[in-house]
């Protein structure tokens, strides 16, 4: 049966270094959570924590309403996936897939039909009497998939488990991994700083970055909707300008274009808008630029415009939406979309748009 995990005010202290400073968390049953972030932010060592594999120095966590604090790592029920694979080379792919089954003593007239299930399910069935050194990268990945999937752990944690597969059998591991997740419901903490991977596989993310969550949503909230600037500038691609919010909601950009936007303060003074490549385009009026160059992406053209000032901003122009292309050295004009765009209070990063 799956658990829901909580995690209330998580501490971890290496020496005088506060990796995790508080952190709390509520993941669903069933969900599968994404903790996105940069090299040092603090998501494996979050992982860690949930696993056994780390001391707790402050805080409580709990699968259901089971605080696991002191519950040693063998007794809390998870299934979990390395980086590299952690697969046992002296034994077939069906012997590592039993391996945990007879760790916890499940009867060996049940082993069996478990195991080739849980090969069937990862599509590997057929190499079942192979050692791990007969296999490639991505076979290594699903014995260890089915490895921890097998045992039907009340949670399963996954770290960085993608990172040694090209990018052409990321993509296609990534989808294994998200219709393994869906059919068998178990709840599936993932760790990753790829933000691409995120986006694609996770019901939820929380963004981290120095021991601290810096937003927790939906992949659609956290690109379109994003808290503050280092989400903004971490999730996707954006481009920022400096601003000055007059009364009335207004952005006055660079004094070359004042745009409404729906806020949800009365602020005013100096500002940062965040604005994403397909959230400007080009029109008749609005920032006067200059294109630099364009790189043609199949189902959009990426264009480098510099602005008066020197600054160059990144414009997505989809091609089903257009039939020219902007040249090198042309003269153009930017606008925003005032519905889409992000706007931070230049002192606290404070989102200001809703």
């Amino acid at each position: 049966m799956s658990n829901a995990v909580i995690i209330n005010n998580a501490v971890k202290k290496y020496g005088d270094f506060v990796a995790l400073k508080g952190v709390s968390l509520n993941i669903r049953e069933g969900e599968f959570f994404t903790l996105l972030g940069p090299s040092g932010c603090g998501k494996t060592t979050l992982l860690r924590m949930i696993a056994g594999f780390n001391s707790i120095e402050g805080g409580e966590f709990y699968f259901g309403d089971r605080l696991i604090n002191t519950v040693p790592a063998h007794k809390r029920d998870i299934g979990m996936v390395f980086q590299n694979y952690a697969i046992f080379p002296h034994l077939t792919v069906e012997e590592n897939v039993a391996y945990g089954l007879k760790a916890r003593k499940v009867p060996r007239a049940e082993i069996e039909p478990r195991v080739k299930e849980a090969l069937e399910l990862v599509q590997i069935a057929h190499l079942a009497k192979r050692k791990p050194n007969e296999l490639s990268g991505g076979q290594q990945q699903r014995v260890a998939l089915a490895r921890a999937f097998v045992i039907e752990p009340s949670v399963l944690l996954m770290d960085e488990p993608l990172s040694n597969l090209d990018a052409k059998l990321r993509v296609q591991m990534r989808t294994v991994i998200k219709k393994l997740q869906r059919k068998l419901g178990i709840t599936t903490i993932y760790v990753t700083h790829d933000q691409e991977e995120a986006l694609a596989i996770s019901d939820r993310i929380a963004v981290m970055k120095d021991g601290v969550i810096m937003q927790c949503g939906t992949p659609t909230e956290i690109y379109a909707k994003p808290q503050n600037p280092f989400v903004a500038g971490f999730i996707g691609v954006s481009n920022f300008l400096d601003c000055a919010m007059e009364k009335g909601g207004v952005a006055n950009i660079k004094g070359e274009l004042r745009v409404k936007v729906n806020t949800s303060s009365d602020y005013t003074g100096p500002a940062k808008l965040s604005a994403r490549p397909e959230q400007l385009f080009f029109a008749g009026e609005g920032m006067p630029g200059e294109v630099q160059f364009s790189t043609f992406l199949g189902d959009f053209i990426e264009y480098e415009v510099q602005l008066n000032d020197g600054q160059n901003l990144i414009v997505n122009e989809y091609t089903k939406d257009t039939t020219e292309r902007h040249e090198a050295g042309e003269k153009v004009f930017l606008n925003f979309d005032p519905d889409r765009i992000s706007v931070y209070r230049a002192d606290t990063e404070e989102v200001i748009t809703c």
